[in-house]
Parts: structure tokens; sequence; C-alpha cells
């Protein structure tokens, strides 16, 4: 069972992306974060490369990811199923579809993030 402060705390962290609140987020990672670059590829380190890299992502497309459920897994990753449709700059739907974002936490703060299918 999920515990409900780590449920309202995801729901916190993506209601922030997608306001594009990025210090929000960032300020909730340990400081050698590690995140994919799901966009381009590749992952980054550190919440202001984080950042760097979601600015940059928001020059090129329009994403917006909602939570749809939060699970804690055995091995202690909070996984958090998320529908996320994305858009280009003109608002058309680039893509519209369903993915699992895998999180490690460690002392409150976020460690790593991972995609899965």
């Amino acid at each position: 069972m999920t515990d409900p402060g780590v449920t309202r705390e995801i729901h916190d962290l993506y209601d922030a992306f997608n306001r594009r609140d990025s210090s929000f987020v960032t300020q909730r990672m340990a400081a050698d974060v590690t995140w994919p670059r799901a966009f381009k590829g590749g992952v980054v380190q550190g919440p202001d490369a984080v950042s760097s890299y979601w600015r940059e992502q928001w020059q090129e497309i329009d994403p917006h990811v909602e939570p749809v459920a939060v699970t804690q897994r055995d091995d202690g990753r909070v996984d958090v199923e998320v529908h996320q449709v994305v858009r280009n700059l003109d608002g058309d739907v680039i893509a519209d579809s369903v993915v699992h974002h895998l999180y490690t936490f460690a002392d409150g703060a976020i460690t790593k993030m991972e995609i899965a299918d």
C-alpha cells in the first residue's frame, strides 16, 4: 500500500511540472539525482541539469503528464502510471500514451527517475 503522503507529493510534483514550475520539483531532488532525457535520449545528473533539460524541452514541445496511479513497489521504488500528452508548439498532439515513471527516494528526496513501459 502506498503512503497517502507520497501520493500527495507525487501529484504536487506533476502539478508543478505541468505549470512549468521546475524549481518546485528540483528542490525535492537530491544533489546527485539521475534523470532520463526522454525527449532527447540519455540522462542528466543534478537538479540544475534537470531544470536546464526541461527548459530546452519546453522550447520545442508542450508536454502534459497526469498521474493515473501511484504504487509502492516491493523494492521501495514508487511506480507512477502517467497519462502523457505531448503537443507541438502549435498545439497539435504528437504523442498520447500511458507510461510508468519509477522514482527512487532517499531521505525524502528524489535520487533517481526511470521510465518503463
